[in-house]
């Protein structure tokens, strides 16, 4: 053997010592020592390299993604021998339902490992982190991990919640509008029985509030509630009876 990695580390009438630096996959193979006495002595042992797998990438992802749509996302690792492991995980989640591909390199010997994570895009996984990790025996127990974090644009959600749960007259209650979209939803519309609010000087709009003050029985019916942002738009009704 005549490389420049290679090193003689030790030297005696007993013991012959080498050392390989900077190993590598065509280090693989099964190394001979002879000792040369009448008849030639020889040892023998098979040295396995193992290939440590590259950082791996998701591709696949195209931000924002509208709900419903479905999402194909793909990690991807290279140089690995044995084939590494690929997990998905979602909010530190284990994901099962996946698809997983190994594909060999005939010449290195090593492998490309794949892994498919398909699923409709929901609001709930808005901000969610999805991560990709990779485990290998060369990776003494220390993961490779690739992150994404997804972006889910959504119709708005409304609610309205109300001051006074018994609104008698004279009295005034408070409307508010709650509405969670992304993005987010644009200033509300409140009407009343269809039509516009028909008393401006009591029926006061600011923002998502509406205030309605000396309630009398003329102010019964129902009242609806409209957001919208660029996905679509929705809407909710509170029916007011003044006592």
């Amino acid at each position: 053997m005549r490389d420049n990695r290679i090193e003689l580390v030790r030297a005696s009438w007993h013991e012959l010592s080498i050392s390989v630096s900077d190993v590598s996959l065509s280090d693989e193979g099964q190394y001979t020592c002879s000792l040369f006495t009448m008849p030639v002595k020889t040892s023998k042992a098979f040295l396995t390299v193992l290939g440590v797998p590259e950082k791996p990438q998701i591709t696949g992802f195209t931000s924002p993604v509208m709900e419903g749509e479905r999402m194909q996302l793909t990690c991807k690792t290279s140089g690995s021998k044995p084939a590494a492991d690929i997990r998905w995980f979602k909010n530190d989640k284990e994901v099962k339902d996946v698809k997983y591909l190994k594909e060999e390199d005939a010449v290195r010997k090593t492998f490309t490992v794949s892994s498919t994570l398909d699923f409709l895009a929901d609001r709930s996984d808005d901000g969610a982190v999805v991560s990709c990790r990779v485990d290998h025996e060369s990776l003494n127990s220390t993961p490779q991990i690739a992150m994404q974090v997804l972006e889910i644009h959504y119709t708005p959600l409304v609610k309205i919640i109300s001051s006074n749960s018994w609104p008698e007259e004279g009295q005034s209650i408070i409307l508010t509008c709650e509405s969670k979209g992304k993005p987010v939803p644009e200033p509300v519309l409140w009407t009343k029985d269809g039509g516009e609010l028909p008393d401006p000087e009591r029926m006061v709009v600011n923002g998502r509030v509406l205030s309605i003050s000396f309630l009398n029985k003329t102010d019964n019916g129902t009242y609806r509630c409209e957001a919208k942002n660029p996905i679509g738009r929705n809407s909710t009704e509170y029916v007011l009876i003044v006592h």
